[in-house]
């Protein structure tokens, strides 16, 4: 696929899609959006029981609630009561929330959770106050954080991983990447993607997803690069 470059202010390079009939790129985000939870549909469906109730790289949640988290999105849950009257019994606390609901909706089957994805993989319903470019890097990094624990590859579409890696450069809260990670350039090993400057860390977008979004221990292991002395005091 023909690609190019472009430079912004930070010093960013990212792969930019010139295929004759380019879409918009809102149309072309919410695909990439679609085929990552059909992906992560295809990984839930071939796991164990027992992986299922593992732990994931989120420490509140198992393999179970992150899917769930995943898939609840698409499915237009939580609805707008349920965030008001989940919010006041978490004392206004997002997080709590978040976490809350996710182990809720997630008790039901395991296959139920992959059937929701599935059949809702294509839907752009969201929550209040996000974006579909949140959404895509939510759906990416959890498919890592359900992976990852499991020793199981779960490649990253390069297009896709682009674009969600850019974003949680980008983003500030609640990752800060750009600032945590001030001292480097990241540099993708499976797309051509280079984001900040100074001495090289490199790694595939998997792992720099996990990185710029705040997965130390995951990520650190799997990187190199002559950046690298440089950034792993973050798992400390």
């Amino acid at each position: 696929m023909p690609t190019a470059r472009y430079r912004d202010r930070v010093e960013e390079e990212v792969a930019v899609d010139l295929s004759p009939g380019r879409r918009s790129d809102a149309e072309r985000r919410w695909e990439h959006i679609a085929r990552a939870r059909l992906d992560l549909a295809d990984l839930l469906e071939a796991l164990e029981p027992e992986e299922w109730e593992a732990q994931s790289l989120c420490s509140q949640w198992r393999v179970r609630e992150v899917a769930g988290h995943v898939a609840m999105t698409p499915a237009g849950e939580p609805t707008t009561w349920a965030v008001v009257t989940g919010l006041v019994r978490a004392r206004g606390h997002l997080w709590s929330f978040g976490r809350d609901v996710a182990i809720a909706w997630s008790r039901r089957p395991t296959q139920e959770i992959v059937d929701v994805l599935r059949a809702t993989a294509g839907s752009r319903a969201m929550p209040s106050r996000t974006n579909a470019e949140n959404l895509l890097l939510d759906a990416l990094v959890h498919s890592q954080d359900i992976a990852v624990p499991l020793g199981i590859d779960h490649p990253v579409p390069p297009n896709a991983g682009a674009d969600a890696l850019l974003r949680a450069w980008r983003m500030g809260w609640p990752f800060w990447a750009r600032r945590r990670l001030s001292k480097v350039s990241l540099a993708a090993t499976d797309a051509p993607v280079v984001l900040g400057s100074g001495p090289r860390v490199e790694g595939d977008l998997a792992t720099l997803l996990l990185l710029t979004t705040g997965r130390y221990a995951a990520a650190l292991p799997r990187l190199e690069g002559p950046g690298l002395h440089r950034i792993v005091h973050l798992d400390a």
